[in-house]
C-alpha cells in the first residue's frame, strides 16, 4: 500500500515539475514573438488578472507596443523552468518604427496562463539606441546550449550578473569577465575592434551607482541571465533617479562572455 502511494505521489510530482517544461516555455516565447509581429496580444494565453507594463509603468495591454504590428528581424529567448518564466530580446531594425525590446513573462505554475508581462521598450532617443547596429552584432554572437557537464548553476550565473552591476557602485569589486568578452550597449559593440580580447572591462563611474530593483530570469542550459533593474542614470529631471534598464548576460565556465545593455532615456539629455 505504501509502495503504491509512493508511486502515485511520485507520478503527481513528476506531472507538476513537467508542467513548466522547457518545451512549454519555448511555446510561450514563440507565441509572444508572433503576437508582437501581428500586434495581437490576444494570441497569448493571459490570466484574468494579468499585469502588463512597459518601462516600469502599468499599461493597458491593448494600448501598448504589443498591440502594434512590428517587423521583428531577430529574436533570442531564454527559459527559466524554476520560476516558470521567459525572457525575450526582440530586434526590429527594418520595422517602420525601429525598436529593441526586452520582455520578461511570468506564468502560473503549470505554465498554462501568463500572469505578468513587463517590457523595456527602447527606440530613437534612448541610450545609444541603434537598432541596425544591434541587429548586426547580435546576429554574430553564439548562444548555443552549453553541454550539461559544463553548465553553471543558477547561483553562479546570477552571481556573475550581480558582480557586473555591483561594480558600478564599487569599481574595485571583482567581476568574472571572460576572454573574449563583448558588450552590446544599445547599438554600440565593444568587441568590434578586437573580438578575441576582453572588451567588457569598464572604468569607474564619476560617482558610485547603486543598481536596485533587480528582477531575474535565469537559464542554466544557455548560461544566461537577464536582470531587469533601475539604472541610476543622472536624468536632468530627477537627479539620482533610476530609469528602466535591463542587462542580458551570457556566462560560460563561470565567466561572462556577452553583455547586452538596454536603457530607456526619459529626457533628451540622457540619450546624447
Amino acid at each position: 500500500m505504501i509502495s503504491s502511494l509512493f508511486l502515485i505521489y511520485a507520478g503527481l510530482a513528476s506531472q507538476v515539475s513537467a508542467a513548466c517544461s522547457r518545451a512549454a516555455l519555448q511555446d510561450v516565447a514563440a507565441t509572444y514573438v508572433q503576437a508582437q509581429v501581428s500586434g495581437k496580444p490576444t494570441l497569448l494565453s493571459l490570466a484574468t488578472n494579468v499585469s502588463y507594463g512597459e518601462n516600469d509603468k502599468p499599461l493597458d495591454i491593448a494600448k501598448g507596443v504589443l498591440s502594434q504590428p512590428i517587423t521583428v528581424d531577430f529574436n533570442r529567448s531564454i527559459y527559466d523552468t524554476t520560476q516558470c518564466a521567459t525572457f525575450t530580446e526582440l530586434t526590429a531594425a527594418t520595422s517602420k518604427h525601429p525598436y529593441v525590446i526586452h520582455t520578461r513573462i511570468l506564468l502560473t505554475e503549470d505554465a498554462s496562463k501568463i500572469t505578468k508581462i513587463e517590457s523595456v521598450v527602447t527606440d530613437s532617443g534612448d541610450w545609444a539606441f541603434n537598432a541596425t547596429g544591434h541587429l548586426y552584432w547580435t546576429r554574430q554572437e553564439k548562444w548555443e546550449p552549453i553541454p550539461e557537464s559544463r553548465r553553471n548553476t543558477r547561483a553562479v550565473i546570477q552571481a556573475a550578473g550581480d558582480a557586473y552591476l555591483d561594480q558600478w557602485g564599487n569599481s574595485t569589486l571583482p567581476v568574472p569577465l571572460g576572454t573574449p568578452c563583448a558588450r552590446l550597449e544599445g547599438g554600440a559593440y565593444t568587441g568590434q575592434s578586437n573580438p578575441s580580447a576582453n572588451t567588457c572591462r569598464m572604468g569607474a563611474f564619476p560617482q558610485p551607482l547603486k543598481v536596485a530593483d533587480r528582477r531575474y530570469i535565469i537559464d542554466e542550459e544557455l548560461g544566461a541571465v537577464d536582470i531587469f533593474n533601475g539604472f541610476p542614470w543622472l536624468e536632468a529631471t530627477k537627479p539620482g533617479g533610476a530609469v528602466p534598464s535591463t542587462n542580458f548576460i551570457r556566462v560560460e565556465g563561470g565567466m561572462i562572455r556577452y553583455i547586452h545593455e538596454v536603457t530607456v532615456c526619459e529626457t533628451p539629455r540622457c540619450g546624447r
